[in-house]
């Protein structure tokens, strides 16, 4: 059966990813499954090379005591998972969601999520994981991943949930934002709410022509629209129109190129990530 596939990590977005997940749940019907995941354990706490170091009985010993601390290690972080999970399902239930399914699992995110998004609708994951208080510049370390990986439209929850009235559409004429324009009209979260096509770039007849589609197809669901095109950079464009016209959510078009290029040119998908203070969906 089809659910919604919340992730969440036990840090201060994991209480907004519950508060996004419970509202999208609220107005698809859909139900929900919260995973978390333990990552592996990267390096041993075992010296990697004690002959010579200390004799043969005191080595054994502190073997012994490593490998138990490994054991209460891993006990308590999967006791603390459980709790982080019973947490975000007592949170999303008590925002009217009947049905919260949790799930604990060991090892890779990605492929972790990989396996859980075959039926999902859509993915939710927070902005920044658990260094988010130490790091509020810079988007966590698995998100980027995570969006890379995952088939599924995923929607990045911001630090904090606030009621969704308004969201606006970047629009490139692109595959991904023109699946993310279907995806809107055939679907029910965005009904009710006002949409804000925009498109950044030089006003051509091909652009108009690609924007005045998108429109129609987004008018036919019920939507009221209102679509341009603005000159200028992409990212400073789109966040001040943003910030001008309170919207409560982005919805764009995610990394149409290679994490090489990206590194050598930027990412427009990071920086808007980054940059806006509203929950952004990303379509692959």
């Amino acid at each position: 059966m089809s659910a919604l596939v919340a992730l969440i990590d036990g840090s201060i977005y994991s209480q907004s990813v519950c508060d996004h997940t419970a509202w999208v749940a609220q107005k698809t019907g859909y139900p929900v499954e919260v995973l978390h995941v333990l990552g592996r354990r990267g390096v041993s706490t075992a010296p990697a090379d004690l002959s010579g170091a200390i004799n043969v009985d005191a080595r054994e010993n502190l073997l012994s005591e490593l490998a138990a601390f490994d054991e209460e290690r891993a006990r308590l972080a999967q006791k603390r998972g459980r709790l982080i999970l019973e947490e975000a399902r007592a949170r999303i239930r008590d925002q009217g969601v009947e049905t919260v399914n949790t799930r604990l699992r060991n090892g890779d995110l990605v492929e972790a999520l990989q396996k859980a998004e075959t039926d999902a609708p859509l993915v939710i994951i927070g902005k920044r994981g658990e260094a988010a208080d130490f790091a509020k510049l810079h988007l966590g370390s698995n998100l980027e991943r995570v969006v890379r990986a995952c088939t599924k439209p995923i929607l990045v929850a911001s630090r904090a949930f606030k009621p969704q009235n308004r969201f606006m559409i970047a629009f490139d004429g692109g595959d991904s934002v023109m699946k993310a324009v279907r995806h809107i009209a055939a679907g029910k979260l965005f009904s009710g709410m006002e949409c804000r096509l925009l498109t950044v770039g030089q006003p051509s007849a091909t652009v108009r022509e690609r924007l005045q589609t998108a429109e129609s197809v987004l008018r036919d669901s019920g939507l009221s629209v209102t679509a341009e095109v603005r000159e200028g950079q992409p990212e400073s464009v789109i966040i001040k129109a943003i910030e001008a016209e309170k919207i409560d959510l982005l919805v764009m078009g995610a990394y149409g190129h290679s994490r090489i290029r990206s590194l050598i040119i930027g990412s427009t998908t990071s920086e808007m990530v980054r940059s806006c203070l509203v929950p952004v969906m990303l379509f692959r």
